[in-house]
């Protein structure tokens, strides 16, 4: 069929993100492209120091019957269009249609890693309370429910009342400060799929297994908070063996690997 007949049509999602959809001309649609702000939570507490403000989360698909029709170059050339001047990333599985559209496309390779997911009937949830109840001096749990609205640390989410939303934290103070945490979100994922990042603990207050702490308390709270998610997904860094050692502790299983690529666009 003659790529002429395919329309690229702004389609925003439900929350008003920006999302692009290539409609065949019977109505049918052929590939998705959407933006989201980059959550900048990972492995390391405010100031963010893998992400600077403004990155933008890139998922853009094509149904394999359309691909090699210039569909994916055409969606991507609809978000460069909207997105002046800004950086986008992109998480891609190796030695796929994926990483060889990146490529060809100007991304540059910036990381890699597995994917991790983890499944709550795997997980013994007394055990969980056992993690989650053990004393740290000094220290205390806070949690935090809403929507992250392209916030960039965990100190800006704490600042407002929590509410119902896609995000939930769980983080450990210590005189009145954050020093370590966990953010899972909902958004933007299969319903029964929710995404970690973190656990994060600030470098003065590491060895202490805040880390173990706050993800326990997380994916408990998580669990009351959308008792319909039934997997946590995460990605852990090649080089970060502390954290990957954490996750398998805590019954993370690797799925698989993933690059990462990103491109600034014109």
């Amino acid at each position: 069929m003659s790529e002429s007949v395919i329309d690229i049509v702004a389609a925003p999602d439900h929350l008003g993100a920006p999302r692009w959809h290539a409609v065949t001309s019977p109505g049918a649609v052929a590939g998705v492209a959407g933006l989201r702000p980059a959550m900048s939570f990972g492995g390391e507490l405010s100031p963010p120091t893998a992400l600077r403000p403004g990155t933008l989360e890139l998922s853009l698909w094509v149904q394999p019957q359309w691909r090699r029709r210039g569909i994916g170059s055409r969606l991507l050339a609809a978000v460069g269009a909207y997105a002046v001047g800004q950086r986008l990333i992109v998480e891609t599985g190796p030695a796929s249609a994926a990483q060889s559209f990146c490529e060809r496309h100007g991304f540059r390779r910036t990381g890699s890693g597995s994917h991790d997911l983890l499944t709550y009937c795997d997980v013994h949830h007394a055990w969980l309370g056992e993690l989650v109840d053990v004393e740290h001096p000094g220290y205390r749990l806070r949690h935090w429910t809403g929507d992250a609205c392209g916030a960039t640390s965990v100190e800006q989410l704490l600042r407002h009342p929590s509410r119902p939303g896609a995000a939930v934290v769980s983080a450990a103070e210590s005189d009145g400060g954050v020093v370590a945490y966990a953010l899972a979100t909902t958004a933007a994922l299969p319903q029964r799929r929710a995404r970690q990042y973190g656990p994060a603990v600030l470098v003065g207050h590491r060895g202490r297994r805040l880390g173990l702490w706050v993800n326990a308390a997380l994916l408990t709270r998580l669990r009351e908070i959308h008792p319909h998610v039934e997997e946590i997904e995460t990605r852990t860094a090649d080089e970060d063996s502390d954290m990957a050692a954490l996750r398998r502790h805590l019954g993370f299983r690797p799925l698989g690997r993933r690059l990462r690529y990103e491109l600034t666009l014109p």
